[in-house]
């Protein structure tokens, strides 16, 4: 299959683009190469709107030992609700639907930056680096001090950005198993989306993340009031909960609301359970 077009997306005033992509026919047009599931490079269109998007379909999902088959795509459909009920608004719009090879999650396809980089102009640094320091920095937080060949380690390092802490509470939230650094996505327009979030609310411990630099801190007044407003929205009954129900098991639920509780209990972001690897490998 061919590599992926850009599809310059029309501008989201123009329709809601979750309508879009659930109502609009999805047109395969290249397949994102290096992923472990079947990823699809698409356009969906609707009403005269045309948008680009990531299909996956679950038929297209490997299998894994500690999560059912076939619901990875629910997963990063809940992920959204999730991030929604945040209104952080961390992840792209993302709706389940049927496609051209059988039921799966469609995203709305974030560019990069405006040179495929991976960095938007007015960010001007990279999320996360190596350093060869003992201390990270100023603006920096160390995560873990990594071999990087020949005998010598560098300590690995993320910025200290408002949207990645939000991103660290959500993950905790989700519990996701996955977050490297592939997965972060800043947008040209300076606001940052994280994808990939097929491996998440599992009812067991799973988080895995390159983003620990807060672990033990205290959480921002603004996470505490998004956290508490969460345990609200995730009373048994509730719209969120209704949705949530048609995507992951009652037990799931039950842990993500235990999760929360946590977090609101602690009013701290977690810290490595040392029970479960803690940094994803691949980290990129």
């Amino acid at each position: 299959m061919p590599a992926p077009e850009r599809i310059p997306p029309r501008s989201l005033t123009d329709a809601d683009p979750v309508t879009v992509l659930t109502e609009g026919r999805l047109t395969v047009r290249g397949q994102v190469r290096g992923a472990s599931n079947a990823v699809l490079h698409c356009a969906v269109s609707h009403e005269g709107v045309e948008l680009a998007c990531v299909y996956k379909p679950v038929a297209g999902e490997r299998p894994l030992w500690d999560f059912p088959d076939g619901t990875l795509a629910q997963r990063e459909v809940a992920a959204y609700e999730i991030s929604e009920a945040t209104g952080w608004g961390l992840i792209p719009p993302t709706v389940l639907r049927d496609g051209p090879y059988g039921e799966g999650m469609c995203q709305l396809w974030i560019d990069a930056g405006p040179d495929g980089d991976g960095h938007a102009e007015d960010r001007r640094r990279p999320l996360l680096a190596l350093v060869e320091d003992d201390e990270p920095g100023e603006g920096w937080k160390a995560v873990v001090r990594a071999e990087i060949g020949e005998g010598r380690t560098a300590l690995l390092v993320h910025a200290d950005d408002p949207e990645l802490r939000r991103m660290a509470v959500l993950d905790a939230v989700i519990n996701n198993g996955d977050r490297k650094g592939g997965h972060l996505l800043p947008a040209p327009d300076g606001r940052l989306y994280g994808i990939d979030h097929g491996v998440t609310f599992n009812a067991e411990d799973k988080l895995r993340t390159l983003l620990w630099g807060w672990a033990g801190e205290p959480l921002t007044a603004e996470a505490v009031g998004v956290v508490d407003r969460l345990g609200t929205e995730l009373a048994p009954g509730t719209p969120l909960v209704t949705r949530l129900g048609e995507l992951i098991t009652e037990a799931e639920i039950e842990a993500l609301r235990g999760r929360v509780g946590g977090l609101r209990a602690s009013g701290r972001h977690p810290e490595p359970s040392g029970s479960w690897p803690s940094i994803p490998w691949p980290p990129v």
